[in-house]
């Protein structure tokens, strides 16, 4: 499992906001005490993961009278388990990925002609298609509920329009703008948000806007015009974009949500993380964002003790992002990966007929290379990273 540093740290997100002012414990100076709990929040965590993921092949396979003949949390040698029905279910000893053994999974495997109902390689392409499909889903499901409760729970937190600063010689600046003030409506258009300012201010392509300011008891008017500005974005990124010179205070508050707007803003969280850890990894392989960001079980290990020392809303927010993340990794087209059988699969559904079986091996044979070479130097940033930095 691998995780990409900058995906965690750019999030966009309003539950982490609300999470961000809640109450944090003192850290613990005690370093085994501090190993012990990355320790178990790792189990904890790749646990929940790997048991949602497999899930998902599981249920749709099942739903599609595929037989599995085994399901796996980890890989190697079998810990404990027990067989019901003809399904062996075990928790191995490898706690870094799992699997779903199904009846006739391998198209070079006999099938007797008694198991030919419940064979895998013997359903229409696109039930195979749902199957493997079902994996990376469940695990956008997994972030969709996590993030669905912490909405139902915290609500969504409201950053009020106040002014926190005012840059010096900026068009604010000039007009006469203070800390303090609230921003009442540009345009005549209401604000209530703080993101509704900014975005405002942002597409007014440099034209001057009205604003009415609340200072104290009076009501002020200025007329402001937005200056275009170099800045960076989240990967590092020059572009440009018009401002006016304040900052936010901060002061906010938590709006309660219903059941069906925190569903909506359940989607939206998981759409947004989803796009972001896209764009992510687009970047990384322009160039755009360091190789060096990317980190595998020991950063992960690592960053799910310090979210459970935080307090378990965090590490749920953190298992949701982890869970995003698997998801769009195990969608990735390299062969091994369920986006790799993905795309075998929907050239069968175009062609009519099955991928060469030996090249499907061949470029199975070269997926599983890359993901050993990917493995050795995640490693090796995550020991840089934890005892050179």
């Amino acid at each position: 499992m691998f995780a990409n540093v900058c995906g965690e740290t750019a999030n966009p997100c309003n539950v982490a906001e609300h999470l961000a002012r809640i109450p944090r414990r003192k850290p613990l100076k005690i370093t085994e005490n501090i190993m012990s709990t990355s320790i178990f929040a790792f189990i904890i965590v790749l646990g929940i993961l790997i048991s949602f993921h497999e899930l998902g092949h599981f249920i749709v396979a099942r739903l599609f009278g595929v037989g599995v003949e085994k399901f796996s949390i980890g890989f190697g040698p079998k810990i404990f388990g027990k067989r019901i029905g003809n399904t062996d279910y075990c928790v191995s000893a490898i706690p870094l990925g799992g699997f779903v053994k199904m009846v006739g999974e391998d198209p070079n495997a006999d099938v007797s002609p008694d198991d030919i109902s419940v064979s895998f390689t013997h359903k229409h392409v696109l039930k195979r298609i749902l199957i493997v499909a079902a994996g990376p889903f469940f695990n956008l499901l997994l972030a969709m509920i996590i993030f669905f409760g912490m909405f139902q729970i915290y609500g969504t937190f409201i950053l009020e329009p106040y002014i926190g600063e005012v840059k010096e010689n900026s068009p604010a600046f000039r007009e006469g703008l203070e800390t303090g003030d609230r921003i009442l409506a540009i345009n005549e258009i209401p604000i209530e948000r703080w993101e509704v300012l900014a975005k405002i201010i942002s597409e007014s392509n440099g034209e001057e806007l009205v604003l009415h300011i609340q200072r104290n008891e009076s009501i002020i008017v200025a007329n402001v015009k937005p200056e275009l500005i170099t800045s960076k974005n989240i990967f590092g990124e020059d572009f440009q974009r018009y401002v006016i010179g304040i900052t936010s205070s901060g002061n906010g508050f938590s709006k309660e949500l219903n059941f069906f707007q925190a569903f909506s803003e359940s989607i939206i969280q998981t759409y947004n993380i989803s796009k972001l850890t896209i764009v992510s990894i687009v970047k990384l392989i322009q160039g755009t964002i360091s190789t060096k960001t990317l980190g595998g079980p020991l950063m992960i290990a690592q960053m799910a003790g310090q979210q459970a020392e935080e307090g378990i809303s965090n590490l749920l927010f953190f298992i949701a992002l982890l869970s995003i993340n698997l998801a769009i990794i195990n969608f990735l087209p390299i062969p091994v990966l369920d986006g790799g059988h993905l795309v075998f699969f929907f050239i069968e559904a175009a062609t009519g007929r099955p991928v060469n079986v030996k090249f499907r091996e061949i470029a199975q044979q070269v997926g599983i290379f890359v993901l050993i070479m990917l493995m050795i130097y995640v490693f090796y940033n995550d020991i840089t990273r934890m005892f050179f930095s």
